[in-house]
């Protein structure tokens, strides 16, 4: 069982910028992909960026340009930077790790609620 902790949210104006980090309970080296997704108000939790054990990235089209994921295995943590924030990108951020070991495990963080003010 992998335990996930997000941090590094809060309230930052439009254009400013943000660092989450999403720290795992034991070694991220076997996660296949790790992730972070959001969850506005009344919406459904959606994928932001994902980063794969290779290093591979993907990024929500919304996203893209301004947010960049990272992991780092030797500390067992995952980053999101996040630049040029915007208004739009106000939500609960959550971090995800996936493995393959006989099925698909999936863990999830609490979230951390990042705001962005006008």
């Amino acid at each position: 069982q992998v335990q996930l902790a997000e941090s590094g949210g809060g309230l930052v104006q439009a254009g400013g910028s943000l660092r989450l980090s999403c720290a795992a309970s034991g070694s991220i080296l076997s996660m296949d992909v790790m992730g972070w997704y959001r969850q506005a108000p009344g919406e459904q939790r959606a994928l932001v960026a994902t980063i794969t054990s290779g290093g591979s990235t993907n990024y929500a089209d919304s996203v893209k340009g301004r947010f960049t994921i990272s992991r780092d295995n030797a500390k067992n943590t995952m980053y999101l930077q996040m630049n040029s924030l915007k208004p739009e990108d106000t939500a609960v951020y959550y971090c995800n790790a996936e493995y393959t070991l006989y099925w698909r495990r999936s863990f999830w963080g609490q979230g951390t609620q990042v705001t962005v003010s006008s």
